[in-house]
């Protein structure tokens, strides 16, 4: 399985995602696969994702909700970077001959695919997850085990194995997805998205179906820290007067932050003000002087120094490149 596909790897090339939806999936679910998707091409400020969505005949995909989800027929797939499948009820009905040969023939292809909810019981009923660490809902973990004895069942909210990972809902699917922003393109942009959805990933060493807190809650002086830094984005504190208030020397809290985050606090104070001073670009009509006041900056020209060098571009040039058709 060493020279299998997997796309949990760093990478700075956008993925093309396919999305097979099914009839009666849970529309949280298919929200999870999308919505982190959507949220990393806006913070990133660019395109690191594309999809498209497929269903198994062409026909609309309603969702357990009512809504409709339209695409093409997964027949007519003829490759993609990574394949989502999201499903959710009469599983035995979709795992039709059809379907598991469109499966099968993408996986061949070497097509990495990870599979949410019920997703994992069509992997497995074409045969792609044997041998392979999976999971799936909670509820269906003893059934699908007891009638996939090939595949290595997991009680764990998602699993990556080779080309495929699995999922076992709408939450773990998010942690899932914050996994794949953070191994491919960095761990910033994956908090960045999390905060966003205002969600605490679960640890990856830590994935039993119940919710875990995540690591900073175990650092509680970090967790501090970071709390701080982010009511005083307008008026950044001092490094000592943070180490202070946390009970910490300054050095400490260098050496925490480098062993927690995998950065200076420095660099991370200056990372959650410009992730805001981008958010505001986006959703405001501020100028960028008052931009600039708002992330704490001394002045507009340093401000514009430190936004080009984190995103490649100025406010003014985000802006337009977003109303640009």
């Amino acid at each position: 399985m060493k020279n299998e596909k997997t796309v949990f790897t760093p990478s700075s090339r956008p993925l093309d995602t396919a999305l097979l939806v099914f009839d009666d999936c849970n529309t949280l679910s298919f929200a999870a696969a999308v919505d982190p998707m959507r949220a990393a091409n806006r913070r990133a400020g660019k395109p690191l994702f594309h999809w498209a969505f497929y269903t198994p005949s062409g026909s609309p995909a309603q969702l357990t909700s009512g809504l409709e989800v339209a695409g093409a027929s997964i027949a007519d797939l003829a490759r993609c970077d990574l394949l989502i499948i999201v499903a959710g009820f009469r599983l035995r009905e979709h795992a039709t001959p059809r379907l598991l040969a469109s499966l099968r023939r993408l996986a061949r292809l070497g097509t990495p695919m990870a599979a949410i909810d019920g997703g994992a019981w069509l992997l497995a009923s074409a045969g792609l997850l044997d041998g392979h660490m999976a999971t799936t809902h909670w509820e269906d973990l003893d059934i699908f085990a007891s009638r996939f004895p090939q595949v290595d069942t997991r009680r764990d909210r998602f699993c990556l194995s080779g080309p495929y990972a699995t999922s076992g809902g709408a939450a773990p699917c998010i942690d899932m997805m914050l996994h794949l922003i953070a191994t491919r393109y960095g761990a910033d942009l994956s908090r960045r998205v999390g905060s966003a959805f205002l969600y605490d990933p679960v640890p990856a060493g830590q994935q039993s179906p119940g919710s875990t807190p995540r690591p900073l809650r175990h650092n509680t002086r970090i967790a501090r820290a970071i709390d701080l830094m982010e009511t005083t984005l307008d008026d950044p504190l001092p490094l000592p007067e943070i180490a202070r208030r946390c009970g910490m020397t300054l050095r400490t809290l260098q050496l925490r932050f480098q062993k927690t985050l995998g950065q200076s606090p420095n660099s991370y104070y200056l990372s959650l003000r410009l992730a805001e001073a981008h958010r505001l670009a986006i959703d405001t009509h501020m100028p960028a002087r008052d931009i600039a006041l708002a992330t704490g900056f001394s002045s507009p020209a340093s401000f514009a120094r430190a936004f080009r060098a984190a995103y490649a571009t100025s406010t003014r040039a985000l802006r337009k490149s977003r109303t640009t058709p």
